[in-house]
């Protein structure tokens, strides 16, 4: 099918073909050794189109190749030393270029105007078949390594089918598992009765793949023998001189030491890229994971953010219906209660007789107004909105002394002057929450209530007891699992301030809640204790 007749080159002052005659069947695999490297080199250049042999002709099938030409026009296919892609385009574009069967195909392929799920599945699916490990088909060429250039020549081979095919020393652009897939693919072409040319001076290979081995020295064909009728001795000897085989001996085992140690390389290359492959695999999968998680808590972020919108909400429409409510009965009803009061009496000096009665009239009366005022305190202390913080705290932890028997010592610091009225409720609440506790769960006989004035965008408020404290195992989420959501309240309140809470047990005895909260800065004025100015 291939012959080479009478072939000459010269190759700068050396010839690389010496009046060569050689013929090729079909499904042969070729192995030609030189001495110089430079004859199947320069068989690729020829059969490429690019370089006319000095004297003789190639004929394929009988025909005489006439220069230039294109391989694609003689069914020949070639594996450079050293592979050659056009930068431009992508692995797709490339492994397909030069397959369209009409110039307008061809136009769009370099243009790259085509089908973007077509081309790049049809790639995909071929590099997949061939178990190449390489970047995505739509990667560009330029960003591609040399062994992954080799490997998109070698899938564009693939495509072009060809019957000749020219492979110019794989082991040079190819790591030792892509050359043992390389073979794979040799062995299968000779199944298929194409001709395959192989140059390479590495011995195992020229023994595990070849039907024939040809050696050149000097441009001239010194052993052209079948592989079965040949030994690496012979080859050896062939390749560097014609000295008996016995004095060649050590050079055969330089020679396999030398591709030992190389195959051990190789490997150990192969394995380094496989791990670093992993590694990159691996960390683009914890960033994966990263950014996923990013998403989740941007999500729970924004969800948080809602959560406290609504809370924020929900407490200033409670509030604002406790000081509906407060209002009503403090204005209304309390009013409506002395009015009766009043009648009362007006009565009991009209009939003397029902003065007895009218009295016990007056005092449940009297007992029902002092009870609706302490629920208008508790919903709403009248004070706060009138007289400031300061005052409704001093006006609640008195009226709660004297209903507990707890003793309470209130200090405000002096500096502190109005605040906005989302702060100052929320910090009348929080203390009202904390005694309310201190009542219920405490045991305690003393509590003391500091309002500090840490600095012009700072406040503190710290409220000790010397009760029995918290218990060790203390969980503020089993708190409210328990049903008891004073502490979790006053938590809620103080992160909707965006300030901080600490709860802790004291050296003496007795729990300690220290809040710190921002306010807006509002110059402190010279206040009383008792928050008038």
């Amino acid at each position: 099918m291939l012959v080479l007749d009478s072939i000459s080159k010269l190759y700068g002052q050396n010839y690389s073909f010496d009046n060569v005659n050689l013929d090729i069947a079909d499904g042969n695999v070729v192995g030609v050794v030189d001495h110089e490297g430079q004859a199947i080199l320069e068989l690729v250049n020829m059969l490429s189109g690019q370089h006319r042999p000095d004297k003789g002709q190639i004929r394929i099938d009988g025909q005489r190749l006439t220069w230039n030409f294109r391989p694609q026009q003689h069914r020949v296919g070639l594996i450079y030393r050293e592979p050659r892609l056009v930068e431009s385009l992508d692995i797709a574009s490339h492994i397909f270029l030069g397959h369209e069967h009409k110039p307008e195909q061809l136009i769009r392929r370099l243009l790259n105007i085509h089908d973007p799920y077509q081309i790049f599945s049809e790639a995909e699916n071929l590099l997949s078949q061939l178990n190449f490990n390489l970047p995505t088909a739509q990667t560009l060429v330029r960003n591609l390594s040399l062994e992954q250039r080799q490997l998109v020549s070698i899938a564009q081979l693939i495509v072009q089918s060809p019957r000749v095919i020219v492979i110019d020393h794989p082991g040079r652009t190819l790591s030792l598992p892509y050359q043992e897939q390389l073979f794979d693919l040799i062995r299968k072409w000779r199944e298929e009765q194409r001709i395959t040319i192989l140059g390479t001076s590495n011995l195992d290979t020229l023994f595990a793949v070849c039907d024939r081995i040809i050696v050149l020295r000097n441009g001239r064909i010194v052993l052209d023998s079948p592989i079965e009728q040949t030994n690496r001795e012979t080859v050896v000897a062939a390749l560097v001189s014609d000295r008996q085989y016995g004095q060649v001996s050590p050079l055969i085992w330089a020679l396999d030491t030398y591709y030992q140690a190389f195959r051990q390389a190789q490997l150990l290359r192969h394995n380094q890229e496989l791990l670093e492959q992993d590694l990159a695999r691996q960390n683009s999968i914890r960033q994966e994971l990263l950014d996923q998680l990013s998403v989740q808590v941007s999500a729970l972020d924004d969800a948080n953010v809602a959560l406290q919108v609504a809370q924020r909400r929900l407490l200033t429409e409670r509030e604002e219906e406790r000081k509906h409510l407060a209002r009503e009965l403090h204005d209304q009803v309390i009013q409506d209660l002395l009015t009766w009061n009043y009648q009362l009496e007006a009565l009991a000096e009209s009939f003397p007789e029902l003065n007895t009665n009218l009295n016990g009239m007056r005092d449940s009366v009297r007992d029902m107004v002092e009870d609706i005022r302490r629920i208008c305190s508790r919903l709403r202390p009248l004070t706060i909105d009138s007289f400031g913080l300061g005052t409704a705290l001093q006006s609640y932890t008195h009226n709660w002394s004297e209903r507990t028997g707890i003793e309470v010592d209130l200090q405000v610091d002096r500096r502190i002057g109005r605040l906005t009225e989302e702060i100052e409720l929320s910090l009348f609440r929080i203390v009202q929450e904390s005694l309310n506790n201190t009542t219920k769960h405490a045991n305690a006989s003393r509590v003391a209530v500091l309002l500090n004035y840490l600095n012009p965008r700072m406040l503190q408020l710290l409220i000790e007891d010397n009760g029995i404290g918290l218990e060790e195992t203390f969980d503020l989420g089993q708190l409210s699992n328990e049903g008891h959501f004073g502490l979790l309240g006053i938590t809620e309140r103080v992160a909707l301030l965006g300030g901080r809470i600490t709860f802790r047990n004291q050296p003496q005895g007795g729990l300690q809640i220290q809040v710190e909260v921002p306010h807006q800065g509002v110059e402190p004025q010279k206040r009383n204790l008792y928050g008038l100015e």
